[in-house]
């Protein structure tokens, strides 16, 4: 188990394909050969943080690979899971309990419009949700199909 110095090379926790090498005459700073990502390291804890974004990205380097850093108080439970499906299905079942109670008339130019909406509340609640574990998990989407599509070029 190798720890984490200024003089390694490392697999890139963005992009996964390129290094991540130190820059020279920059202290405890590194920089991925492939995606261009700058990153500053922290030996004593064997962390890494992206510095080029607008979200804080942080790893922890393991000897082996890099993982999330443990956030202390943030375990996710049950608990949380239970909350992503009540917070996925009530909006929905609000909105459909409304148009079953106050249907529109049948063939008026909108009568589809109920429907449409139920299920629009459905997916923005959902996409809510799954951009909510993305953040926590620090999973960089954008930067991952950005470097998919340089890979596949």
């Amino acid at each position: 188990m190798t720890s984490l110095n200024e003089n390694e090379t490392y697999p890139c926790p963005v992009c996964r394909t390129g290094e991540v090498k130190p820059l020279p005459l920059m202290e405890d700073t590194f920089s991925c050969e492939f995606c261009q990502h700058l990153f500053t390291a922290n030996f004593s804890q064997q962390v890494l943080k992206m510095m080029d974004s607008e979200i804080p990205l942080s790893w922890y380097w393991d000897g082996k690979k890099w993982s999330n850093p443990y956030r202390k108080g943030l375990d996710i439970g049950w608990e949380y899971f239970v909350l992503g499906v009540l917070f996925i299905t009530i909006p929905p079942l609000i909105v459909g309990t409304g148009a079953y109670l106050f249907p529109p008339i049948p063939g008026t130019p909108l009568a589809w419009l109920p429907t449409v909406w139920t299920i629009l509340t459905f997916l923005a609640h959902f996409v809510i949700l799954i951009w909510l574990i993305v953040e926590y998990y620090q999973f960089p989407v954008v930067m991952y199909l950005r470097t998919r599509m340089q890979r596949n070029s």
